[in-house]
């Protein structure tokens, strides 16, 4: 515990609103917004294909604020992640966590900037899939996962799966 309060990080005190918070957010951002945003965008432009949509708003939420508020929160606050996520009871890991943190900012940046333009909907499919996937592949081999964890490996997954169906369209149609 030394370790803990030297990095600031008290378990149940890191003003997370807990774990209904932490999924609230991810269902928010990897499922429910996203796919409220394709119905009332085709609801108002019918032509505008489903897939293209999908593509459009599950890159906006699920890449762009998704990632983006985890990279905020990994810079802002690692011991969370680097405890929570990753079980690592020292302090070594801050550093690491916080420019994975920088990683995810970066990558949520270019998921929203990919609202006004989207060009960029495809490179962020492809690397932001590639990333859902293997962390979800990773949550598959953990053993003993916490409702947190499975929780990431679900909403991981799904998010992985919808961006694959996105790029094969995409390529598809050219």
């Amino acid at each position: 515990m030394v370790q803990a309060r030297k990095s600031g990080y008290v378990p149940g005190r890191d003003g997370s609103g807990g774990p209904g918070m932490y999924i609230a957010i991810v269902a928010l951002t990897m499922f429910l917004l996203p796919s409220a945003s394709v119905l009332i965008e085709h609801a108002q432009q019918p032509a505008t294909s489903i897939v293209f949509l999908m593509g459009r708003w599950f890159v906006f939420w699920g890449v762009g604020v998704r990632l983006g508020l985890a990279g905020l929160r990994q810079f802002l606050q690692p011991a969370f992640t680097a405890r929570e996520i990753f079980h690592m009871s020292s302090d070594e890991a801050l550093p690491l966590v916080r420019e994975l943190g920088v990683a995810n900012l970066a990558t949520g940046l270019v998921g929203v900037l990919s609202l006004t333009l989207p060009g960029f909907i495809l490179p962020v499919s492809i690397s932001a899939g590639v990333f859902y996937g293997v962390a979800g592949v990773r949550h598959v081999a953990e053993r003993g996962r916490s409702l947190n964890e499975t929780v990431a490996m679900v909403s991981d997954l799904f998010l992985a799966a919808v961006l694959a169906v996105s790029v094969a369209a995409t390529f598809l149609q050219h």
